[in-house]
């Protein structure tokens, strides 16, 4: 299975304060955040993290989820990299990790762009593709085929591929040339 998320912001303390969220404490947040992640991601499920993963102890958090985990650097991702595979940079081994900070990704023959931050337009966003972002914090409504998919965002679970497109069922593209060429 295929999943996003983001915003995860494992060992913040502050992020509760910021963004209203229902924990007693940073560590209660973050065993809710691991329970909630591992009850649906199985270790063979891939799963694109976009950004803002965790203040500190970015090891210990990462190998206490499962799944084959991508991540694409947020505002508070301060990692070291090293260069590996040539396109890919990987970190401590623990995630594989974009150069450029975007994928697109292709699954059941749909473009999905991916990215910490929000675009207005993104590669091929008038032939009907998606683009998937965090940063906002549930505080910024969707444009077009793009919506928020941060943990605020959906009761602190990831998205598998099938909540996107359910999601994007209720979306309408800003200009979509594929009914125009027909």
């Amino acid at each position: 299975m295929l999943y996003f998320t983001s915003d995860f912001h494992f060992g913040h303390e502050n992020i509760l304060r910021y963004c209203n969220r229902p924990f007693h404490s940073v560590m209660e947040m973050d065993e809710m955040l691991i329970n909630n992640y591992n009850s649906q991601i199985d270790n063979d499920d891939t799963v694109y993290i976009l950004g803002d993963f965790a203040f500190n102890n970015v090891i210990e958090y990462s190998s206490r989820l499962n799944g084959i985990k991508y991540l694409i650097p947020g505002s508070h991702d301060k990692f070291k990299y090293k260069e590996n595979y040539g396109e890919l940079m990987i970190l401590d081994p623990i995630f594989e990790i974009p150069i450029s900070g975007l994928i697109d990704e292709y699954d059941n023959n749909r473009l999905i762009v991916l990215c910490h931050y929000s675009m207005r337009s993104w590669n091929k966003s008038h032939y009907g593709s998606y683009h998937l972002f965090g940063h906002h914090h549930g505080n910024l409504n969707s444009y077009g085929l793009s919506f928020d998919i941060g943990v605020d965002t959906n009761n602190y679970f990831p998205y598998s591929l099938n909540q996107i497109e359910t999601k994007m069922k209720t979306l309408k593209p800003i200009i979509d040339y594929r009914k125009k060429e027909n």
